[in-house]
């Protein structure tokens, strides 16, 4: 489902990865994330998919670069970005960008 964003200007965090192999807790850890993610201020939507070669693209929407530094610091976020450093991903890249634009259509 893709996200209803406001209009621009709001920002984005594009998270790249590719998993390791088995779901070592991934499921249950990505469910909470979700779920806390809900309740930040300033949380806008995300979007994500993972393709079968492994390789996932999530993007949430922010509504400002403190909101998104707040949930960076989250403590139980942290963690889990430890744990996903350490046993979920053989790689991942994180890109913040602000939305200037964006265009709609249906």
């Amino acid at each position: 489902m893709m996200s209803e964003t406001p209009e621009a200007p709001y920002y984005a965090v594009i998270f790249t990865s590719t998993r390791t192999e088995g779901d070592q807790g991934y499921a249950e850890a990505a469910e909470r994330m979700l779920e806390l993610v809900r309740e930040q201020p300033g949380f806008l939507g995300v979007e994500s998919v993972r393709g079968t070669d492994g390789v996932g693209v999530t993007v949430s929407y922010w509504a400002s670069e403190a909101a998104i530094l707040a949930w960076k610091e989250h403590p139980e976020h942290r963690l889990i970005r430890e744990r996903g450093r350490s046993t979920w991903y053989a790689t991942c890249h994180t890109r913040v960008c602000r939305v200037e634009r964006d265009y709609r259509f249906g």
